[in-house]
């Protein structure tokens, strides 16, 4: 933690160029993680994502087909419902 400290300045500068993590340890137990606000949105994004049911069904749905060799055409996807 107190390297982590005297570093600060650093570290964020160095998670604002990359995708990255700091892990943040007291006593050699580690207690905080440190990362860029970009993957902080994307964690998120990600965990909101899984949290929904409906998107979930559907993911799991497209993987069991993709699994089964069963694919559908860009056309067959996004056709307009007026055709």
């Amino acid at each position: 933690m107190t390297q982590a400290k005297a570093q600060l300045l650093d570290l964020v500068r160095r998670l604002s160029k990359q995708q990255d993590t700091v892990g943040i340890t007291r006593d050699g137990v580690p207690t905080a993680v440190l990362l860029s606000m970009e993957h902080f949105e994307g964690l998120m994004e990600t965990l909101e994502i899984l949290s929904d049911q409906k998107t979930m069904r559907s993911l799991r749905r497209s993987l069991k087909q993709a699994q089964s060799d069963r694919w559908e055409s860009h056309e067959s996807v996004f056709k307009s419902d007026n055709e």
